[in-house]
């Protein structure tokens, strides 16, 4: 198979590490699966931007730009980044900069993902104004000519009707002659009309018969404005929870998979016997799918769980 394999990684958004009473165990944790992702040959680390645990407990949870940082330090080879950066949490030139400086501390390995903002809750208990969902998108559009122009520009201004940029010189720009800009969402109208015109790739949470329609319309956005389709890369998320039987995995799906994967989704996860993955993958592929961003629900307790699917699934 050509399609990528990727790690989504738990930061704590889902409780990752509850029950964990010192937070240096948590990181430690945290940075172990990162290391194993790196030397079984995934593709990429994917972090999730959020604030506030997805349900309201005292449990850690590590902030995903920070993270990111030590994560650059802590592993040689992999490709990091958000899986997507909340553009409602910072300024968007402040992070441009800090993209950019990522950029160079991974020496040219950064993945830059950004998308509209989605968990309420954040922006409620940081005080940062949501707004409805049209007004996210508009944001959206402004900050990533933002970034690029940031990424690009000797002297950048942009003057919009959310931000205003005045003459900003970011130095160093990053290693990468162009930092990959990846846009979530799987929006029809409006967000992936942005991937059209301004992404390098996009993010979408979907079936996979959900996803094959999604490409469609994106494919019809870039004809539109005379892009490429093939330029795009396409990622997608699933969950994963490998054993010897298939009811023996479908035992490891927790209660939360339900609220985030849509349709039937026991059957198209990646959740049961390596055969079982194996036609999966083949299905993700065959709908286009170019990488898939993987939660594996049983890395936190048993982060071997990475080796046995590399050694099942990624070739050497």
């Amino acid at each position: 198979m050509s399609i990528k394999y990727s790690v989504f990684l738990p930061t704590g958004f889902l409780l990752d590490f509850m029950g964990y009473e010192e937070p240096m165990e948590a990181h430690d944790r945290l940075t172990e699966i990162a290391q194993i992702a790196d030397e079984c040959g995934f593709e990429s680390l994917w972090l999730p931007d959020q604030l506030t645990p997805a349900f309201p407990y005292q449990a850690p949870m590590f902030e995903a730009w920070t993270t990111l940082a030590a994560l650059a330090r802590d592993t040689r080879r992999i490709r990091i980044g958000t899986m997507v950066s909340g553009n409602g949490y910072r300024n968007p030139a402040l992070v441009a900069k800090m993209a950019s400086t990522v950029d160079v501390l991974s020496r040219g390995r950064l993945n830059f993902g950004i998308g509209a903002g989605w968990f309420e809750s954040d922006f409620t208990q940081f005080s940062f104004p949501f707004g409805d969902a049209p007004e996210r998108l508009r944001k959206l559009e402004e900050s990533v000519q933002i970034i690029r122009g940031m990424w690009t520009e000797e002297e950048f201004s942009f003057e919009g009707k959310y931000y205003q940029v005045k003459g900003a010189i970011n130095q160093p720009k990053g290693v990468q002659e162009r930092i990959p800009l990846l846009i979530a969402g799987a929006g029809e109208s409006v967000t992936l009309k942005l991937v059209a015109k301004y992404g390098d790739g996009c993010n979408i949470n979907e079936s996979t018969e959900g996803l094959a329609h999604k490409y469609a319309v994106l494919k019809k956005h870039c004809d539109n404005v005379g892009r490429h389709y093939d330029e795009i890369l396409r990622t997608a998320s699933s969950f994963c929870a490998i054993a010897d039987t298939d009811e023996a995995a479908l035992a490891e799906l927790p209660q939360w998979v339900q609220a985030i994967y849509p349709g039937d989704y026991a059957s198209y996860l990646l959740v049961g016997t390596p055969d079982t993955i194996r036609e999966r993958l083949a299905t993700y592929e065959a709908v286009g799918v170019q990488e898939l961003a993987i939660t594996f629900g049983q890395a936190v307790d048993y982060p071997e769980t990475l080796r046995r699917f590399a050694a099942e699934f990624i070739a050497k």
